[in-house]
């Protein structure tokens, strides 16, 4: 058994994963963004979505994926650039929106659809498996065999859990539902802006 002083206590790995998870990034700023115009229902269709693509990250990275991923560069990056080509795509997409003042986007899309694309977003970001490779490997000791692993996936998981399924329903509070509305095109053109740096940030990522 490790040495438990080697470790760092749960109670900080899991705040800060919370800590990261919550920051901007790709799957915060498009919850906040369906909650606050199609409602808390989509909102929490789109980060279940999310979810399971963090969990199928958290997942491979615990069968070793996220190496498998370092030693094979070219993998690393057919995913980087597709990520960042779909996170493009999303910035277009809000910046056409607020161009012509949000009537781009009238009709709400269907829940599958709102899943799909929330899966979509955490399956393209290829530093969600590395994230997950990263935690791992500094909070289980070298050769920790699977029941620990799964048990801090759980963990990590359900803090994950907490945080995105709360932005859905925070975003979705009718006041600020109702200052999007009023202030939708600057909302549009904010998130167009802040996925387009995304989009940057995962086409200029490392492995190392």
């Amino acid at each position: 058994m490790a040495d438990p002083e080697t470790l760092l206590p749960i109670s900080v790995i899991i705040l800060g994963w919370m800590a990261a998870g919550g920051s901007p990034g790709p799957a915060t700023l498009a919850i906040s963004g369906v909650s606050m115009q199609q409602g808390r229902i989509a909102g929490l269709t789109l980060a279940a979505g999310i979810l399971l693509g963090s969990a199928s990250w958290g997942i491979a990275a615990g069968l070793g994926f996220s190496a498998v991923m370092v030693a094979n560069v070219w993998m690393f990056e057919a995913l980087r650039y597709v990520g960042a080509a779909y996170l493009l795509y999303l910035a277009s997409k809000s910046l056409r929106s607020a161009y012509r003042g949000g009537n781009a986007q009238t009709a709400d899309a269907p829940r599958k659809q709102l899943f799909a694309n929330g899966l979509l977003l955490h399956l393209t970001n290829p530093k969600a498996v590395l994230g997950w490779g990263a935690i791992y490997a500094i909070s289980l000791p070298p050769g920790a065999e699977f029941p620990a692993i799964w048990t801090l996936f759980m963990t990590l998981f359900a803090a994950s859990t907490t945080v995105f399924l709360g932005y859905a329903i925070v975003f979705s509070w009718p006041p600020i539902a109702r200052g999007y509305a009023n202030a939708r095109r600057f909302f549009d053109a904010a998130f167009g802006i802040l996925f387009g740096l995304a989009s940057f940030k995962i086409l200029t990522a490392r492995l190392i």
